[in-house]
């Protein structure tokens, strides 16, 4: 369970995240093969202030629904394939129930290099893959890579996109971290708003709404357990792309692009 906020400079608009999901592995056989299903819930309130003339209401409440299924097997020498895809829902639900441009899809594969056992002095793993969403407004996949690595006792780092890291063990139950990472969000708007010609982008109709932010800061691990982890993470956003866009994805709005600070924080049991 995960809480985010956003608060806009120079202005009253701010973004509030709530997330929480389940990944189940389910062991097939002995030789390493799993079944993975998920599922996740988000709602985003979005706290639009600004003075705007065209039709605000019905933008400040977002809901996203996510089922996933995940498949991973060992492969010869220390590798392990794995491949997921899944649907959601993410819209406004200002309507009168689901349409079919609340539905989106999903599907990434990925080839894991894994050290972590064999090289107890130095563990490292290694993930590349493609990801594609239909929320990204992209006819192509996008790479995922990220390299870990443990070179010291107290500290590891993991570099990559989405997510790049430090970390330092304070001891076995406390942990920092400096980090830089992307974040973002993706809605259906139900009933399009019209832009006025004055102040549009490249379309005047606005379909869906989308946010991308990349940002950096520093972070706290809490570990009540072994498997059972608080976390607290606060930054500042190195990009700030908000935007309203066209069912071509098309910019229509821009909706805030100044910098502001960051703040994330939730529970997790990991395995």
């Amino acid at each position: 369970m995960e809480y985010t906020y956003f608060p806009q400079r120079d202005s009253d608009n701010s973004f509030k995240r709530f997330r929480t999901f389940v990944n189940l592995p389910i062991k097939l056989n002995s030789k390493g093969t799993y079944l993975v299903p998920g599922l996740e819930y988000r709602n985003v309130r979005f706290d639009y202030e600004d003075p705007s003339i065209f039709d605000s209401t019905n933008l400040n409440d977002f809901h996203s629904i996510r089922a996933t299924i995940g498949y991973t097997f060992k492969m010869s020498n220390d590798w392990r394939f794995a491949a997921k895809t899944g649907f959601f829902l993410a819209s406004n639900f200002e309507g009168d129930g689901v349409t079919s441009d609340d539905f989106l899809f999903s599907g990434s594969i990925f080839f894991i290099k894994d050290q972590m056992d064999e090289s107890p002095k130095a563990p490292w793993r290694l993930i590349v893959g493609l990801q594609y969403a239909t929320t990204a407004g992209r006819p192509f996949p996008l790479p995922f890579i990220n390299y870990f690595k443990k070179f010291h006792p107290s500290w590891t780092y993991s570099l990559g996109v989405p997510k790049t890291n430090i970390k330092y063990l304070l001891n076995e139950k406390n942990i920092l971290q400096g980090f830089a990472t992307l974040d973002g969000f993706y809605a259906n708007i139900q009933r399009n708003r019209n832009i006025p010609d004055s102040i549009a982008l490249d379309a005047n109709v606005a379909s869906n709404i989308s946010m991308t932010v990349a940002l950096a800061g520093i972070g706290y691990e809490h570990c009540f357990t072994k498997h059972l982890v608080f976390y607290i993470y606060g930054g500042y956003t190195l990009m700030n792309d908000i935007r309203l866009r066209s069912e071509d994805q098309e910019n229509v709005f821009t909706i805030n692009d100044q910098n502001s600070v960051y703040g994330r924080t939730g529970i997790k049991f990991k395995i």
